[in-house]
């Protein structure tokens, strides 16, 4: 069933045009009915990062939850895996943060984690969605029920000790030169701290959020600035977070980035040298790339595919008792520690395999040579599902060409009117050739 207001990752779009004081006070009532439980006070903590509309949104979701009588704790500038931890922390029945990830300033969104600090499930979400386009009149609170609202001071000390704490106690980073690009978000005071305290030589990009800059030019969707810093200081590792920090790209020390792919498998291999991997394999979404899967193979360990979208990644580590997940984006679920993508812990998990074995990453982090890949998006708002059109005629003729030397994956977006074209294999012409087949079959549609 199609949804109107959440997609794979909460709500999100153009600040004030889709996520308006309106929308945000109606979910902050809807979720909060949700989640109520008449026995005790009921609570919900709200993280934001830097964007300008998070003031908006924050108030307007204050708006709602006090007004179906939850307390409310503001917790500020937070990365969204530090509002999962401090959700299932601080007791709290839901947690909120204000974001839109990666996406440029002008857009925001609204995440929802439950009390356990895990991403909503597709049936609650629902049950939100139907509250918000119902009548609550009825079901708000009475005037001496409402809620309470204040502001909690100490949280950015509490998520950097959780942070530090992922790794052994014996670990330190003293000797590596380390540049961090906080992408002008939601970790632009956390993630120097932590990994300064860590007994790393710290270098900062993308600390000087103004509201409007978050994602410009920096971060891990534009790792370029932060290669010529590399390059420049001639550091050991640089590290790219995202506008909420749950996602994160690693640039090595000759300014050449890697992706999440090559992560996952180096934190697997070692976690399962060290006898920490739960299970003999990972999970990863359907756009991860074969080699991996080939890699993984190599060693003795399996890669399980969902849907694209960390919560899918996370449903099955859940499901099947694995504890390591994520996307090529970055995304990287350590379900041992984190109950959502945390961009600075895997990068501390990366850092310390460096550390341990005493190489520069250029060698530790390219544990298999990729294999082509091509990814395009076009811009799609017809009506009708693909399928029923004569797109889907031109997949059929594409996976054919392919046979079984890659794979084509064709997917809506979850958060822009978009369909993903992507194939790989080992021909990188014929993966170009069927992509741009494809692709024009779908501006044709």
């Amino acid at each position: 069933m199609s949804r109107r207001y959440f997609g794979t990752d909460g709500v999100r779009g153009l600040a004030n045009e889709v996520i308006t004081p309106e929308l945000a006070l109606k979910i902050g009532q809807a979720a909060g009915l949700v989640f109520q439980n008449r026995d005790y006070r009921n609570r919900v903590v709200i993280g934001k990062d830097t964007r300008l509309s998070g003031y908006m949104i924050e108030y307007a979701l204050v708006a709602g939850f006090t007004s179906v009588g939850m307390d409310v704790l503001l917790l500020g500038p937070m990365p969204t895996p530090a509002v999962a931890m401090l959700t299932r922390s601080m007791r709290a029945d839901l947690g909120v943060m204000i974001s839109a990830s990666h996406n440029p300033f002008e857009d925001n969104g609204i995440k929802l984690f439950g009390p356990q600090g895990f991403k909503l499930s597709d049936e609650v979400e629902t049950r939100i969605e139907a509250l918000i386009d119902s009548d609550l009149t009825p079901k708000l609170a009475q005037p001496a029920d409402f809620g309470r609202a204040r502001r909690v001071d100490d949280v950015r000390a509490r998520y950097v000790e959780f942070a530090k704490h992922t790794l052994p106690r014996s670990m330190s980073f003293e000797g590596m030169r380390v540049v961090i690009d906080c992408a002008n978000g939601a970790a632009y005071k956390v993630a120097p701290e932590a990994l300064w305290e860590l007994g790393a030589e710290v270098f900062s990009l993308g600390v000087e959020p103004d509201g409007m800059n978050i994602n410009r030019d920096v971060g891990s969707t534009a790792p370029e600035a932060l290669s010529r810093k590399v390059r420049e200081l001639r550091a050991d590792i640089g590290i790219a977070l995202d506008g909420d920090a749950d996602r994160v790209l690693i640039v090595d020390e000759n300014g050449h980035p890697v992706d999440g792919d090559q992560l996952m498998a180096v934190v697997a291999q070692s976690w399962r040298e060290e006898g920490r991997l739960s299970r003999p394999g990972i999970v990863a979404t359907i756009m991860s790339n074969l080699a991996l899967e080939r890699h993984l193979a190599s060693i003795g360990l399996s890669l399980a595919r969902t849907p694209v979208g960390d919560r899918y990644v996370l449903e099955h580590m859940r499901a099947h008792g694995y504890n390591i997940g994520g996307e090529q984006s970055g995304h990287m679920i350590l379900s041992d520690y984190c109950t959502t993508g945390d961009g600075l812990v895997a990068a501390m998990q990366v850092m310390a395999v460096v550390k341990r074995q005493g190489r520069p990453v250029s060698d530790v982090c390219h544990a298999f040579e990729p294999l082509p890949q091509v990814l395009k998006n076009v811009r799609y708002s017809g009506g009708q599902p693909l399928e029923k059109t004569e797109v889907a005629k031109a997949i059929e003729a594409a996976r054919e060409k392919l046979g079984s030397e890659g794979r084509l994956v064709i997917r809506p977006s979850g958060t822009e009117p978009v369909i993903r074209v992507m194939a790989e294999g080992d021909n990188r012409a014929l993966i170009e050739q069927l992509v741009d087949e494809v692709c024009e079959a779908v501006k044709a549609a």
